[in-house]
């Protein structure tokens, strides 16, 4: 059934102001009187909900559903900002893997250098990304994007999290592997986990001691060195595994 996140009251009827969302229902899905989809309103919880009104894009609101596929932890990805389009592809991935919030910031050795005015474009086109892949895969939240202008706006949020996690590819090259799992291991429900990845480039030594100034730990992520893109994959999916599929094992 189709998805669609929806904002305003949670009392029936429901009209859809929004032209891109009403746009795809009406023309797009062709929506009809007594058609149904899912509706997922700001507090996360699944609508279904039926049309009562085409012209006046109306919906009925039927009954609460109890689905609910968030990840049971709250994780953070901070990536420095990447070459090309290569954030859009992270935002888009990550979403689909149950991320809360997708951060971006200028590290050292990052490549791409983008100003105020080009972040404020860049964010929007990224969460017109999130919103799509969230519809996609059926998510209760939509991710909330932050592009930090300065690295030291970074550092200073660090403090909310319960545990950071720095992807260092030095650490899998020694040969540690304890280190992620460990991190993961023992996390209680709604724990704020955050992860940072560097560019193509890596971290710099001085952005490494920044971050473990702050509780930060440094962890491989396997014994191959990943792409700046591929990395919060496997971060993602190891929290899956850890969180979700071992706990229902």
């Amino acid at each position: 059934m189709q998805q669609y996140f929806v904002k305003g009251s949670t009392i029936s009827p429901i009209t859809i102001k929004d032209k891109e969302t009403s746009k795809h229902m009406f023309q797009v899905m062709r929506l009809k009187e007594d058609d149904e989809v899912t509706l997922v309103f700001d507090d996360g919880i699944k609508r279904l909900a039926r049309v009562l009104d085409v012209e006046n894009r109306q919906f009925e609101l039927v009954q609460e559903l109890a689905d609910n596929v968030e990840l049971p932890v709250q994780v953070t990805i901070a990536s420095g900002f990447p070459k090309g389009d290569k954030l859009e592809f992270i935002t888009q991935k990550v979403t689909e893997l149950g991320a809360s919030q997708i951060w971006g910031f200028p590290a050292d050795w990052s490549v791409a250098k983008w100003d105020g005015k080009k972040l404020g474009k860049k964010v929007e086109k990224l969460e017109k990304i999130t919103l799509g892949a969230a519809e996609q895969s059926k998510r209760n939240f939509v991710p909330s994007i932050t592009l930090f202008e300065k690295k030291a706006d970074l550092l200073a949020q660090l403090d909310q999290f319960d545990r950071i996690v720095v992807a260092y590819e030095e650490s899998a090259k020694e040969g540690e592997a304890a280190a992620l799992i460990q991190s993961l291991t023992g996390l209680e429900a709604g724990s704020k986990l955050l992860f940072i990845f560097g560019p193509e480039g890596g971290l710099s030594p001085a952005e490494i001691e920044s971050f473990t100034a702050k509780g930060a730990v440094l962890a491989g992520l396997g014994p191959r060195i990943l792409r700046a893109e591929t990395a919060p994959l496997y971060a993602l999916s190891a929290v899956s595994v850890v969180t979700e599929l071992m706990k229902n094992a």
